[in-house]
């Protein structure tokens, strides 16, 4: 009797996922994979299987990736020492040549050939094979003071939808590191989670979905259990006023709005370290992080799939 239980509570769970599988079917998913994630091979492949399940489904994803601790690690090899500005990394000629090099082809292959090793189908996509980010120089701008240069830093201007869709039809996942070219060859190292947002803009997609190494936004900071599991705009505005939302989650909040403001239908914040917590956020009622939504007139939030 246990195993025809066991059974039994097996089908109520793909029942519950149904509703949600038919929702999202022939619908994009960008999902920026963060360099933390690379760290923990058990996470990574349990998040690459859920992709994979994703697009068996009929769902299109379109993975993003970072890489920062192995840029750190090659860098730290070649005796050169990181240098950040407001969170992003300085990149001088030789930093770049390691970001190049690690980020856009050791790291985009490897993903894509553990998708094909899993089952999947995986296209990577870097400055080798095809590249679909384009772009320009990046200086920050700081209030009260001239530009920040910060090197071969840029920021991505437009996306080569057109090469993008044209996998996600034929089933394949495609990967993107997060760099950019602009139009005199110039390459240059890109925020990863800004490249993800430029990405789920020209896509138009459905949902963006940040996999990081926290569970989603919390009403107390270092209370898990405390995650916010939906919240509009408005309702992420007013968190921000009123301190609960604060510190390093404040910009990728904000991030998250203004990617909500140019036609993302939602985004997504969750912990990658969790076992199959995409499949779990995407295709369950509760779900396990943050999802934002514009608001609850125009947008269903994970209390009604319909």
């Amino acid at each position: 009797m246990d195993g025809q239980q066991e059974a039994i509570n097996k089908a109520d769970i793909l029942i519950e996922a149904m509703g949600w599988i038919r929702r999202f079917r022939g619908k994009t998913t960008v999902i920026k994979l963060g360099g933390s994630l690379m760290g923990n091979p058990d996470a990574m492949r349990h998040t690459l299987i859920d992709i994979i399940f994703m697009e068996t489904v009929g769902m299109r994803p379109v993975v993003v990736h970072g890489g920062g601790p192995s840029i750190n690690k090659a860098m730290e090899a070649a005796a050169i020492e990181p240098v950040w500005v407001k969170g992003r990394r300085v990149t001088d000629a030789k930093t770049l040549s390691i970001v190049e090099q690690t980020l856009g082809y050791e790291l985009n292959t490897f993903l894509a050939d553990e998708i094909e090793r899993f089952g999947g189908r995986a296209m990577n996509l870097n400055f080798r094979s095809t590249n679909v980010l384009f772009g320009e120089k990046l200086l920050l701008e700081e209030p009260g003071s001239g530009p920040i240069d910060l090197g071969f830093v840029g920021q991505v201007t437009r996306v080569d939808r057109q090469t993008i869709e044209s996998l996600t039809y034929t089933g394949q996942i495609p990967i993107i590191p997060s760099m950019c070219i602009d139009d005199s060859g110039q390459k240059y190292n890109v925020n990863a989670d800004t490249a993800a947002m430029a990405v789920a803009e020209a896509l138009g997609a459905e949902k963006l979905i940040f996999i990081s190494d926290v569970n989603g936004v919390r009403r107390i900071k270092d209370d898990p259990s405390s995650v916010i599991h939906s919240m509009t705009a408005d309702e992420a505005q007013e968190l921000i006023r009123s301190g609960v939302i604060s510190g390093g989650m404040i910009p990728k909040v904000e991030a998250c709005l203004s990617t909500l403001n140019r036609g993302v239908g939602k985004v997504h914040i969750i912990d990658g370290q969790l076992r199959h917590s995409l499949l779990m956020e995407i295709y369950t009622t509760a779900g396990v992080g943050t999802e934002i939504i514009q608001s609850r007139n125009t947008q269903a939030s994970k209390i009604n799939p319909a």
